[in-house]
């Protein structure tokens, strides 16, 4: 890879990184206990452009970044773990892999059942002192929501919007 599609790359990251930021932090619906929003579709297209670690870091980049530029609460490093661990989980599944709504399925029940709703829920319960089973009845309606909507907008995006822009063409020509 040559020094232009490096720096291509840094920052095609950095501003999947500054969207992530700003559907996360203004264009979500945020209660207590539960934050429904689109945060997910930057990290996601990046774990299939750039695969696993990638879309890890730069998520928990965006988290870390996020909370220092728009705080909403103390700092916690377990939702940092949880944002690294769905980049992990987008880039394993998506990355290199025709992007069907099957296999943004697998990786989206992945994400929402393992991460948000048994990982966030056990952070949530260590900050808030609320019992684990207590938050779980909105937590899964919150669930019942993500799975479908994550399942239909990353393929539609990527397959939609991702494959006019030129720079993107030329990754998707390489997985």
């Amino acid at each position: 890879m040559d020094r232009s599609s490096k720096t291509t790359k840094i920052i095609l990251i950095a501003f999947f990184i500054a969207v992530e930021i700003v559907l996360t932090r203004f264009l979500s619906i945020n209660t207590g206990i539960v934050r429904i929003g689109f945060g997910f579709l930057p990290v996601a297209l990046l774990g299939i452009m750039y695969g696993p670690l990638w879309a890890g870091a730069a998520y928990a980049i965006g988290d870390i970044l996020g909370m220092m530029i728009f705080p909403s609460g103390a700092y916690f490093p377990g939702f940092t773990l949880s944002a690294f661990l769905t980049g992990l989980v987008f880039g394993l599944v998506l990355y290199k892999k025709d992007i069907t709504w099957t296999r943004v399925l697998i990786a989206s029940l992945i994400v929402v059942l393992g991460i948000n709703l048994c990982l966030d829920t056990f952070w949530l319960h260590i900050l808030m002192g609320q019992g684990y089973m207590a938050m779980l009845p909105a937590r899964i309606l919150k669930c019942a929501i993500a799975i479908p909507v994550q399942t239909f907008l990353i393929p539609a995006v990527w397959h939609g919007v991702m494959k006019n822009v030129p720079y993107v063409r030329a990754i998707r020509a390489h997985v």
